[in-house]
């Protein structure tokens, strides 16, 4: 068992049990390695694949003792509290299919699923069981976005008229991702796409948090396949205009920039913001102001990071954030869905009205 953090004193609750599906997706090393807060503890990783067991464990000075060839045997042995789950997007299913029934909340990295099918059955199983379904993404950390999101409801610039977000880097093998991430990455079925699922999210979840969970009219999008010889399978560059009643959102998702991103703009009737990263923003209240510049602070704790946030939450001394709840990301993968829709006819899709 691998304490993370400082120990828990008498004036602390226990560490929350978590344990670990797949380690296939990278951004688990953002759990493997933390380290100075004592609020989990690791008990267990289900992993099939015992090399890529092997080198994450003795790379982070942990046991074998931790990993179980399954999912059900570790959830058996193990008993957590929680699951992170870190593999495919199209397992994410399978590990609310085994945890909903236990009790035990989850953790899925974004997207929420593959598509609707699999997202109505995983938000059907939360619901009936009483389940956290949490959905972690990189920018619900960044204050940078929260900033811009103070600014948009305090009316400092007017009501949203327009949203674009820029998501992405070279493209996953450009940057060297490993070999299990990249195997089921550029999968059309285990990522449910390429650029569009990877960074399109990021975006779709930002625009659905600024529009208070407003309904899209419509979605149309567009790919591009500019490396079919590096993916083969799927599109590596996309755009999508997700159309409002009174605003339009922007989101240019791709494997092909220069430089990896993750900005955001937001044009209001009468200023700007622009979330440069995770810790700057462009502020410009009017036409007559010129642009300022301005570093912002990190969230405050649990906010600041998806772990603390996951233990706070279960522990139910901190509400859901509006970024990763199960309402919002439902939406979000609504919007992928259009989007594919979209590419694959060619044409504008509108979203049923509720």
């Amino acid at each position: 068992m691998l304490l993370i953090g400082r120990l828990a004193n008498a004036q602390t609750p226990p560490p929350l049990r978590v344990g670990v599906a797949g380690l296939t997706h990278t951004h688990v090393h953002g759990l493997l390695g933390r380290s100075k807060r004592g609020d989990l503890v690791i008990v267990g990783i289900a992993e099939p694949n015992r090399e890529l067991a092997r080198r994450y464990v003795q790379q982070y000075g942990l046991s074998m003792d931790l990993v179980y060839p399954s999912l059900a045997e570790m959830l058996a042995k193990t008993k957590p509290q929680a699951v992170t789950a870190f593999g495919s997007i199209y397992e994410h299913l399978g590990v609310v299919q085994a945890c909903a029934p236990k009790g035990i909340h989850v953790m899925v990295e974004k997207p929420l699923a593959v598509n609707m099918d699999h997202a109505r059955q995983m938000a059907a199983l939360a619901q009936k069981h009483h389940i956290h379904l949490l959905t972690n993404y990189e920018t619900t950390w960044y204050g940078s976005n929260r900033q811009a999101y103070q600014l948009v409801q305090d009316k400092a610039l007017g009501d949203i008229r327009r949203m674009v977000a820029h998501d992405g880097h070279q493209g996953p093998k450009e940057i060297g991702v490993n070999k299990e991430f990249l195997d089921w990455l550029t999968d059309p079925v285990q990522n449910g796409g390429g650029a569009l699922i990877d960074f399109g999210c990021y975006g779709a979840d930002l625009m659905t948090w600024l529009m208070h969970g407003e309904r899209p009219l419509s979605v149309t999008a567009s790919a591009l396949h500019i490396k079919p010889d590096v993916y083969p399978k799927v599109e590596d560059d996309v755009t999508i205009l997700v159309n409002y009643a009174k605003a339009q959102g922007v989101i240019q998702a791709s494997w092909n920039w220069p430089y990896a991103r993750k900005d955001l703009e937001v044009y209001g009737q009468t200023g700007s913001v622009v979330a440069l990263d995770r810790d700057h923003v462009r502020v410009r209240r009017s036409e007559k102001d010129a642009p300022q510049d301005q570093t912002v602070p990190a969230p405050p704790a649990p906010y600041d990071e998806p772990f603390a946030y996951l233990a706070a939450v279960v522990r139910g001394t901190a509400p859901e954030d509006v970024l990763s709840s199960l309402a919002t990301n439902m939406l979000v993968v609504e919007i992928l869905d259009a989007a594919r829709q979209s590419i694959k006819e060619n044409k504008t899709v509108y979203l049923p009205r509720q």
